[in-house]
């Protein structure tokens, strides 16, 4: 069983705003609403790709209701922790300017209902995967997703993380299955400008060095390279498309790693099952479906039988 956890969950309200002018009132020209949040869009991928799993962490108020709903209402299951008060976040994202975003704050968490999390936890059994996967919200220790994998450690269960600086490098003598810097996250943890791809191997192998597994780089319109713990290295350029909207395409690549890992225990296919999801993704109005992410990873079928008949 998969397990996502999403500690700060959200509404996004994603938006295209024609020639956006700042101290002016400006007009949507689309507009959209999803339930979101990194492991919220992992669990969402999966439910698509028919691979069941489960969806935790926090929710509050009006929004938080309206997240559940819409999380329920996409086919997955889930069993979020309702906070007693505040309200769950709503960011604004904006299509129209890449990468310009307002993310909200969102409730308080009080160790209490931390400790509730713990106890749903504690229930995962050895090979059960565990998506650990977004920032921590400001009440919440910075150490938390060390603390969970101490505290499942003897399970055995097999933890991903999709976090950035700290909050990476800190979990990473638990010996992590899966980790997906991209490449600027990558660069930031070793404070290096990466331009090359043999660069990018480079610093990718010192994360397996300080106990990662499995390393999966996401590197936007130049592909992904993953370094897999049994000394293999796979490079992909991205596969043809037209971004439409790059918000949960990293999530997207995360599910399907774990979807393509799932199928056959093989990293290569698992390497291309998570570039054909999140660049499926990346090219759609939302998240991936099924059809869309096996539609992009023919290519990787066309090309290696292009190699085959060389």
């Amino acid at each position: 069983m998969i397990y996502t956890v999403t500690l700060s969950a959200s509404l996004d309200y994603i938006v295209s705003v024609d020639n956006f002018e700042v101290g002016v009132t400006n007009r949507t020209t689309s507009e959209k609403i999803l339930p979101g949040g990194k492991g919220i869009n992992v669990s969402m991928i999966l439910q698509s790709l028919g691979i069941e799993n489960r969806a935790l962490g926090f929710i509050a108020g009006f929004v938080g209701e309206e997240i559940r709903k819409r999380v329920i209402e996409m086919g997955c299951q889930q069993d979020f922790i309702f906070l007693p008060s505040g309200v769950s976040r709503i960011n604004v994202k904006l299509k129209s300017i890449e990468g310009t975003e307002i993310n909200g704050q969102g409730p308080y968490i009080s160790s209490e209902y931390i400790q509730q999390l713990y106890q749903q936890l504690d229930s995962l059994r050895e090979n059960d995967i565990l998506v650990l996967a977004g920032s921590v919200p400001y009440s919440v220790p910075d150490s938390i997703y060390k603390d969970i994998m101490n505290r499942l450690y003897d399970k055995k269960v097999m933890v991903v993380v999709d976090a950035t600086k700290d909050l990476l490098v800190n979990v990473l003598d638990n010996h992590p299955f899966l980790i997906k810097p991209n490449s600027f996250e990558l660069g930031e943890i070793f404070e290096k400008e990466l331009r090359e791809r043999k660069d990018i191997i480079r610093y990718a192998k010192e994360l397996q060095h300080m106990g990662a597994r499995n390393v999966l780089v996401s590197m936007a319109g130049d592909g992904a390279i993953l370094v897999a713990e049994n000394g293999q290295i796979f490079d992909a350029p991205a596969p043809k498309g037209r971004l439409v909207n790059g918000v949960g395409a990293g999530d997207s690549m995360v599910a399907g790693f774990l979807a393509g890992w799932l199928e056959e225990g093989d990293y290569e296919r698992a390497f291309q099952m998570g570039v054909a999801s999140g660049s499926a993704s990346a090219f759609s109005e939302n998240l991936a479906t099924k059809e869309e992410i096996y539609r992009i990873l023919a290519q990787f079928d066309e090309e290696k039988i292009k190699e085959e008949k060389r």
